[in-house]
């Protein structure tokens, strides 16, 4: 299992803006190792979030998201104490579930 996110939930006036930090490789599969073989792909597929277990947000990323990708997004309503959940699965099937608290 990859290495836990970092996820930091702040509230600011209605809102709270949500940052996480992924751990990930994130290769396209069009790099070459110092062999000369083709690194396979390994890539997140699908992001989620959760706002006290309601789906908020959800994403299907590809080869194009950058290595260790940060992500960014508001949430309308959010109060201090409540729970943030951000969840990924990549294409070999790992998957990775964090969870965060509004401060």
């Amino acid at each position: 299992m990859a290495d836990p996110m970092r996820i930091r939930a702040q509230v600011a006036g209605a809102n709270a803006t949500i940052r996480v930090l992924m751990s990930h490789e994130m290769e396209t599969g069009q790099r070459k190792d110092a062999a000369g073989k083709v690194i396979p792909a390994w890539y997140i597929q699908e992001v989620t979030a959760t706002h006290n277990g309601k789906v908020v947000m959800s994403a299907e990323w590809g080869t194009g998201v950058s290595k260790n990708p940060f992500l960014q997004f508001a949430i309308k309503g959010a109060k201090v104490g409540d729970k943030i959940g951000i969840s990924w699965k990549d294409n070999h099937g790992d998957t990775r579930a964090d969870e965060a608290t509004v401060v």
